[in-house]
């Protein structure tokens, strides 16, 4: 039984392809981990990088809280499956499973004992004395389950192991594993690239697409909520119906609009956490629904199409089509009018007719038309404000504050501008003032729909505010955007500075051996690293990282003014920026800029800056990799 954590794993082969980029999990112990995905996405490699098949270009991999980078698969306490099932043939099945062990010098008694439990556990005591060339492919696979089982390994990793099975077996198998994990109430992750396999048997599944994480939630997370289009039509039989669209909003109803002329009408509170600027009628979006949320009528209301093919399952239907009332010749520009709906019980549906598909309103799925990432996060990105200013000062929220020294410059004399607001910036304070209408649970946080007008804010509040209470509030101007005439005048302030610089080691003599330091160097100033953090970049870049340029990324909070006598990052502040309740500083400090917490007698002319390496992120210039 084990718990895993993966922080930052990457992949890159000697002719520069990055198989696996910034691959983070943590994984509780006993849980049923599924990575997903199709050919080529990483996710084999992730799982031999786990088993020690793989090294590991960057990142670091632990087991049980014990980092296991360098550690020998043998040492790691973990059972691999492969899909090959990698039996010895010359051996019984008994030898096969007992084969391990032996070479771990294990009593025979105790080798036998195991090997009948997991036998016993697995079905196949009678064929013991078979070879594997005497079994099915299930019978094989039993096997090898069985030769992991018998190691009592700290996790399971199972690598595509029911590809080479026929259906209705991999169907049984599935059910097999999935108990076994229950009665074993161990770690496992699984490896495939049949979205069915992991909906069915993962608690949590990763899918990945060309070396990236698309997603981590829980199957039905994936399937209700998926974080883009990708994900959307992965997870899914049959796959999620897209389509091009617009939107205009009118009252308390949104009217979707389709190329070939379809429409249908949605209530706006469904939809009320898409952002206002795609409901203006000329935004192009993605409309997607399920085919099993769709319902087919004979008569008018919803998306009109053409049936092009009828596929009879027993008491499910699927039906294929074709948007208008006409089908002619396919081409492939038709590609994005076809649409697929799955009914129940529904035998009267021929080839031909002309019928009409409409969507379930709680189900529908917008994407944006360049990113494809959705438009209904569960938590909004941001909310848009609209402000006015007169006499250095801003109206908004029906509430005049202060402006903003910073915003004041920054606008150039603009009369109105734009907030973008993340939730996360919506604090409690006494500026503001809003009607919670209601509160959403999203994972740990309690998203609050606060009522402005006939649209919401939306807010991360505590556990104790409830629907109905007034939230008082106020805002983190830093954390804001600034809009004027349609431009960005002014982004929000990040929570860490990176500077670029060098890397480089000395060599001293203590207590008679020879002992190497690191250093991280930003102009003349020189952080000594954390040791493994030294010997992890020179692993990577081996003698190459002195000549090489690095990123160091620093939380904004950890930079300090230095002591008098110690080493030091030299720079001049150029300018000071008032945020009302919050002071920065602009220093430009070894031919760069960053901006750093200022207080209150901070002034303009020479400064000397200082932080820890232990705050220090490396990330590699010449391939965009986070090395530690």
């Amino acid at each position: 039984m084990a718990n895993l954590k993966l922080s930052h794993i990457y992949k890159v082969y000697d002719n520069g392809h990055k198989a696996v980029n910034d691959f983070s999990i943590d994984i509780a112990d006993r849980e049923f981990i599924v990575f997903v995905g199709p050919s080529g996405c990483g996710k084999s490699t992730t799982l031999r990088m786990i088993a020690g098949l793989e090294t590991i270009t960057a990142g670091d991999l632990f087991i049980d809280d014990v980092l296991v980078n360098d550690m020998e698969p043998k040492d790691r306490d973990i059972a691999m499956v492969f899909q090959s099932y990698a039996l010895y043939p010359h051996m019984t099945v008994y030898e096969n499973m007992a084969f391990g062990l032996r070479n771990r010098k294990m009593p025979e008694q105790e080798i036998r004992e195991r090997v009948l439990k997991a036998a016993k556990m697995l079905d196949i005591e009678d064929y013991l004395e078979r070879k594997p060339k005497e079994m099915s492919g299930g019978q094989r696979q039993r096997v090898a389950l069985g030769r992991a089982l018998v190691r009592n390994p700290k996790a399971f990793l199972l690598d595509e192991p029911l590809s080479n099975l026929d259906a209705k077996l991999r169907a049984t198998m599935r059910t097999e594993i999935t108990a076994l994990h229950k009665s074993l109430k161990t770690t496992f992750i699984y490896v495939t690239h049949d979205q069915v396999e992991a909906m069915t048997m993962g608690t949590r599944i990763v899918v990945m697409k060309l070396g990236y994480v698309q997603q981590i939630d829980t199957p039905m997370n994936l399937y209700n909520e998926p974080y883009n289009k990708f994900v959307a039509g992965f997870i899914g039989t049959p796959q999620m119906n897209f389509f091009d669209a617009t939107l205009k909003r009118q009252g308390s109803e949104v009217q979707v609009d389709f190329p070939n002329g379809g429409r249908i009408t949605l209530p706006y509170e469904k939809v009320s956490k898409i952002h206002a600027r795609y409901l203006d009628g000329k935004t192009p979006v993605i409309f997607g629904i399920r085919p099993e949320h769709l319902e087919l009528r004979r008569e008018g209301g919803g998306l009109q199409f053409v049936v092009t093919n009828v596929e009879r399952l027993g008491n499910e239907t699927i039906v294929y089509g074709k948007l208008g009332d006409k089908t002619g010749e396919f081409t492939m520009k038709d590609e994005g009018n076809q649409i697929t709906v799955k009914v129940i019980d529904r035998d009267d549906i021929e080839v031909g007719d002309v019928v009409y598909a409409v969507p379930n309103p709680e189900k529908v799925h917008f994407f944006d038309a360049e990113t494809e990432i959705t438009l209904m996060n569960r938590i909004p990105t941001y909310n848009s404000i609209p402000v006015q200013t007169a006499g250095g000062r801003m109206q908004l929220l029906n509430t005049q504050t202060a402006l903003p020294p910073v915003y004041a410059a920054a606008l150039s004399g603009a009369k109105s501008f734009e907030l973008t607001v993340p939730p996360a910036a919506i604090v409690p304070g006494s500026d503001f003032c809003r009607r919670i209408a209601k509160i959403e649970q999203v994972d740990d946080k309690h998203l609050a729909y606060l009522e402005n007008g006939d649209s919401y804010l939306f807010a991360l509040v505590g556990a104790d505010a409830k629907p109905g209470q007034d939230y008082r509030f106020g805002l983190l101007y830093d954390k804001l955007g600034v809009i004027a005439d349609g431009k960005t005048v002014l982004e929000p302030l990040g929570d860490s500075e990176s500077l670029t610089g060098t890397f480089t080691r000395t060599e001293k003599k203590e207590k008679g051996e020879r002992v190497q330091h690191f250093f991280y160097c930003i102009g003349d100033y020189a952080v000594e690293a954390l040791p493994e953090h030294g010997y992890k970049i020179n692993s990577i870049d081996g003698d190459a990282c002195y000549k090489k340029t690095y990123r160091y990324s620093v939380p904004r909070d950890r930079i300090r003014i230095a002591d008098e006598a110690e080493n030091a990052l030299s720079g001049r502040v150029t300018a000071l920026i008032d945020y009302g309740s919050a002071r920065f500083a602009r220093v430009e400090a070894a031919g760069q800029t960053l901006t750093v917490n200022a207080s209150a007698d901070w002034k303009e002319g020479p400064v000397r800056l200082a932080f820890d390496s232990a705050d220090v992120s490396v990330y590699s210039t010449s391939i965009d990799m986070k090395i530690c």
